[in-house]
């Protein structure tokens, strides 16, 4: 028997308000255990992770997938880069990455430091921008990584702000899981942690305004962190960091030769905020509600459409508008009010959603929901679903293509073979040059599309279209391969272009999605 709640919870848990959404309560579980999992599950593990039914599982998978948040790869749900749009909403009515990021990245870059941001969730610190070095030992944490306050730098100085109700939270979940098994982001905690310890840390951090992690989380592992304060209220808006290694580094020479640097760099981050424009707000799309209602019609009961359209309620907040009405998220969406307020009040529930006077706004919870296994992806990773159903749909091997380091050539970094007797296989990893391949000229020229005879050998023809990113520059190039004698070059243009053209549109929306607070390698 399986238990009639959406998932397992924690001991003494509050149970969910009759108004919640059920359904929206079991999709956001099954989101948590393949964000947990690192973004793949069977649903076998999926209905054991939840304690969902298995036809349960299934038709909420069958759901995220009609909404491009996971693909179905065999038996196993995968997540996708579209499930990053609701992180992406929440980060986007933030605006600490979109003004802050650009500092954090110049200062990593003079330091030649990994450096963090990082926001309170509750009695944890969750990261919002990671510019980490590439280095044989370096960072692996990601945008959306969850850590316990205590095991961290950022975390004495959010504590320094909490009230007496925030402190009980601390030390309940501290008796609950004193290992930190929850966090599945650091390594179980290995030896007692006094509570009265964090407490000391939290005040010499309000008297100091600065805080160390000297290997708490792990061993080897530093960090020394400054608070960002709020303009308006003076309140910690973020905590940056300097990460480094105890064979570069101890705790205390990180504190004592880094942390001047790191303290100028907080004052231009705050005078970033205090001169920051009020941003005009950007409408959400649209449709949304229509959409869901019209896909419930064509696929009846293997489409949740309370899931669906609790989901789109996330994407109703963004820049410009971080704080919003039960109205404002009604009108954004196009639901009727009672739907849209029974699902903030589930997301209220799930800790998803604060609401302050009536004025609803995400929380850095929402990033938990599918954001930090892809915010590392890259652009192959992102590309080869794609190319794999391409290639099965025309029947030719596909590729995709990006500029080598060396000016003047490409190589190939990602491709789908479909397997002939004779079938082009075109070389991953190895340069080639850009003039004599159509995805070179493509890259080369921006042109917005190449047909080239005799590439890499006789009778091998190839045509190429361009992939561009947010700011509309051409990235890559997808190319299919075919012989000569099996398609003439007006077939290849009236069969072939179409379908690339649409598949490159697809790999950009991914892309763009990925990338808007991330930074997506091309290789």
């Amino acid at each position: 028997m399986h238990p009639p709640d959406a998932a397992r919870t924690a001991p003494g848990a509050a149970a969910p308000p009759e108004e919640a959404v059920t359904p929206l309560i079991r999709g956001i579980a099954v989101l948590h255990r393949l964000t947990e999992a690192g973004g793949r599950l069977s649903p076998s593990a999926l209905e054991k992770a939840t304690g969902l039914a298995r036809s349960t599982v299934d038709r909420i998978t069958s759901t995220l997938a009609r909404m491009g948040y996971v693909r179905l790869d065999g038996r196993d749900a995968v997540l996708t880069p579209r499930v990053m749009e609701l992180g992406n909403a929440y980060l986007a009515a933030l605006r600490l990455p979109s003004l802050l990021s650009a500092r954090a990245d110049e200062l990593a870059d003079a330091l030649d430091e990994s450096v963090s941001l990082a926001v309170a969730d509750r009695d944890g610190i969750r990261f919002i921008h990671q510019a980490t070095r590439r280095r044989a030992m370096s960072l692996s944490f990601r945008i959306g990584d969850l850590l316990p306050a205590e095991r961290t730098a950022p975390g004495p100085l959010f504590a320094a702000e909490w009230t007496d109700a925030d402190w009980r939270r601390w030390r309940e979940r501290r008796a609950a899981d004193p290992q930190d098994r929850a966090f599945t982001a650091v390594p179980p905690r290995e030896r007692p942690y006094p509570d009265e310890e964090f407490v000391r840390r939290s005040r010499e951090a309000a008297r100091e305004g600065w805080a160390v992690d000297d290997q708490l989380i792990e061993q080897g592992l530093v960090a020394v962190s400054a608070p960002v304060r709020d303009p308006g209220t003076g309140r910690v808006a973020c905590v940056a960091s300097v990460v480094s290694h105890t064979s570069r580094h101890t705790a205390d020479d990180l504190a004592a030769t880094l942390l001047p640097r790191l303290r100028e760099a907080v004052a231009e981050m705050e005078e970033a905020l205090r001169t920051a424009p009020t941003p005009a707000p950007v409408p959400p799309g649209g449709g949304l509600a229509t959409w869901t209602a019209a896909t419930k019609h064509e696929l009846g009961r293997d489409f949740v459409e309370s899931l669906a359209r609790g989901l789109t309620v996330l994407t109703a907040f963004g820049e410009g508008r971080d704080r919003l009405t039960l109205t404002e998220v009604a009108k954004a969406t196009g639901l009727a009010r009672a739907t849209a307020r029974r699902a903030l009040i589930t997301y209220e529930h799930l800790g998803l959603v604060e609401v302050v006077d009536g004025v609803f706004s995400l929380t850095p919870r929402v990033l938990s929901l599918g954001f930090p296994p892809l915010s590392r992806t890259t652009l192959p990773e992102i590309a080869t679903p794609h190319l794999e159903e391409l290639t099965a749909r025309i029947e030719e091997s596909t590729a995709l293509a990006v500029r080598a380091p060396t000016p003047g050539e490409i190589v190939y970094v990602a491709r789908a073979t479909h397997h002939r007797v004779m079938s082009a296989a075109l070389p991953l990893g190895r340069p080639l040059p850009s003039a004599d391949t159509s995805a070179g000229r493509v890259l080369l020229a921006s042109a917005p599309h190449a047909l080239l005879d005799a590439e890499l050998e006789a009778g091998l023809r190839t045509l190429s279209v361009p992939l561009h990113d947010a700011r509309g520059e051409v990235v890559a190039a997808l190319t299919t391969a075919t012989h000569a004698a099996r398609r003439s070059r007006e077939e290849c243009e009236e069969t072939l272009l179409p379908e690339l053209l649409t598949t490159a549109a697809t790999i950009e929306g991914d892309l763009h999605t990925a990338a808007r607070f991330t930074r997506v390698p091309l290789t």
